[in-house]
This record gives C-alpha cells, structure tokens and sequence, in this order.
C-alpha cells in the first residue's frame, strides 16, 4: 500500500474494526483526510465502504480502534456527538421523507454550528431545488433527490461530508451536475469522503482514492498517479 503522510489530518481513522451484530465487516481500516480534500473509497460491491462511513458516523453495533476528528476521540461517541463536530452524512438510499415537501425535507435536519450555506446558496448549486419547493418528496426524481439530500446536509453547518454513492442510477446529465457541485463545495472549503463506483465520475472530483477490499485498505492511489496506476486498480476492481 502507497503511504501518505499527513501532518494534520481533519480525520484520522486508526485499525477500525466494525459488525453488525456477529457479523465482523471491517477488519482495521486506516485512513485520514485533510481539510479541503476530496478523497473517494473505492472497490466492489460487499467491501465494506459504506460500513466504513457508517462507522465513522457511529452507526453500527459495535466498533473498535481509533477516530479522530479535529483531533478529538470519537470512537465512544453517539452518531449526534459526531454530527455536532461538523460531520454531515448523505447515505445511499438518501432518506428524503415521501409525505413531506422538498422545503419541509429541506429545513428538517438542525443547524449544528455556524457556516452553512443559505437556502439561496444552496438554489445556486441546485436550482431544481428552488423550483420544486412545494413538490413532496414522492414526486421527485432520482436526481432531485439526491439533490435535496445533499442540499440539506449542507444547512447543517457540517464541513466534512460523508457521501454514499452519490451517482447511483442516476442519468449522465446530472451526474455531471453531482460532479461540478462537488468541485464547487471542494472550493469553498468543505472535505468530502466520497463512496464510488464510478470509477470515472471518482477520477473528475477526487485528490486521492483509497482502495477497500474484504473490509481493509489494500491500496492509496493519488489522482495525479491515477493512470499510470490502471493495471493495478484492474485487478483490485475489475475496471
């Protein structure tokens, strides 16, 4: 595995071990991201990256090791204690409430710290968003919906995202658009720990990839390296 020294990370995650139940996922997971970073987890399906972010978030039954969050210990934290150290997690199947509208969705999670973007700033990002206000969360798109939920995590104050395959199922349209909102955050400052399957869309939005297989690390990878490094992600991934 490539080595990468980071003198102050924003996080560092030290031999994390997870389960759900009996069940033992993550077999000592080590990591860290800087402040300002994209970096993306990638490997196949049953890896173990979602069970890695929900880990850091403190939402498994059990977990070991070490997680550190602007140099505070978290690992006997509740995912709320996590969420008010700037912490925002968009998962997978994103969560937005059928019965409620986009506005109400929208304004559902608290304000956690000072910083987070205005609902006009968020219009920017996402202008489906402004136009679909009134609309319940059942009436809209893949798209939109992935939208919202980013949209609202980004309210929160949160500065590190946790972001759980973002481009699923989604059309190329707006996985371009996921993509350029993602450059975009990355300007203004947030820290993003992106799961990807799209190895390309991860290629256009990430400073490095760590590669996850049966639940460890086996591979750091530099976007800048990420070409010369293809026939080892092939065998890793099957890309």
């Amino acid at each position: 595995m490539l080595e990468r020294a980071s003198a102050t990370p924003l996080m560092a995650v030290k031999n994390l071990e997870a389960w759900y139940g009996e069940s033992h996922i993550l077999h000592g997971i080590d990591l860290d991201i800087a402040e300002g970073e994209v970096v993306t987890l990638l490997g196949r399906n049953g890896a173990g990256k979602t069970t890695a972010l929900r880990s850091i978030m403190g939402m498994v039954s059990r977990r070991t090791g070490s997680i550190r969050i602007g140099g505070k210990q978290t690992i006997g934290h509740t995912s709320r204690q996590i969420a008010r150290l700037g912490v925002g997690y968009v998962p997978e199947e994103r969560g937005i409430y059928a019965s409620l509208t986009v506005k109400e969705n929208l304004h559902l999670p608290p304000r956690i710290r000072p910083g987070g973007l205005s609902d006009e700033q968020i219009f920017e990002l996402f202008p489906n968003i402004r136009e679909r206000l009134a609309s319940h969360g059942s009436k809209l798109s893949g798209g939109e919906q992935q939208m919202l939920a980013l949209g609202r995590i980004l309210r929160t104050g949160a500065q590190l995202l946790l972001c759980d395959e973002l481009t699923e199922g989604l059309a190329p349209v707006i996985v371009q658009q996921i993509g350029a909102t993602l450059r975009a955050l990355r300007q203004r400052g947030f820290t993003i720990l992106l799961v990807e399957s799209n190895f390309r869309f991860a290629q256009g939005v990430a400073d490095r990839h760590y590669i996850v297989e049966q639940g460890r690390i086996v591979d750091m990878v530099d976007n800048d390296d990420l070409e010369h490094s293809l026939p080892r992600l092939n065998r890793y991934l099957g890309v």
